[in-house]
């Protein structure tokens, strides 16, 4: 697996819904899970590997215990406001304040195709909404205003330049 940086498209793309899973996605799932632990992630969504699946895997509290891989995963109900600093594996060394919903409760299916019901607040139900965001093409940047987007474009030009040595 490989991590998709900003600018790259994947990042911008839809997910669709899973509908089957067989051993080959419940392989890479959990290669997905592994690899998110190798990056020091607390999540890590299906485009930010480059599929385009709805599949998140979450461990805020880094215990790698319990259910931690999540398919078609979304929010039934928020409540509250918080706006924390959020960084994000794709957009490596850019940290930006976040207006986020304080608590979610968030509906999904596991690989075994029973559903469950995860309630979440403060930092964990920060990292639901980033990796929902994901799912549907949103990046944490997303959510500046333009002023604030301004003060950190110099990072952003650094990444697309990266990208562009890259492709080279």
């Amino acid at each position: 697996m490989e991590l998709k940086r900003y600018p790259d498209r994947a990042l911008r793309k839809k997910c669709l819904p899973v509908r089957d899973v067989d051993d080959e996605f419940v392989s890479r799932a959990q290669q997905m899970l592994e690899f998110m632990y190798a990056a020091e992630g607390l999540g890590l969504a299906a485009p930010q590997v480059g599929r385009t699946d709805r599949i998140v895997t979450l461990d805020v509290a880094q215990q790698r215990e319990g259910t931690r891989i999540f398919l078609n995963p979304r929010i039934v109900s928020h409540e509250g406001y918080m706006e924390e600093e959020e960084g994000c594996l794709s957009l490596p060394g850019i940290r930006v304040k976040v207006p986020r919903a304080e608590k979610v409760a968030v509906r999904a299916f596991l690989l075994d195709g029973e559903q469950v019901e995860v309630e979440a607040e403060g930092l964990a139900a920060a990292a639901w909404q980033h990796e929902l965001d994901h799912l549907n093409g949103v990046l944490i940047i997303d959510h500046l205003t333009p002023t604030r987007l301004i003060t950190i474009r110099g990072q952003l030009k650094d990444l697309e330049e990266i990208a562009q040595r890259q492709e080279r």
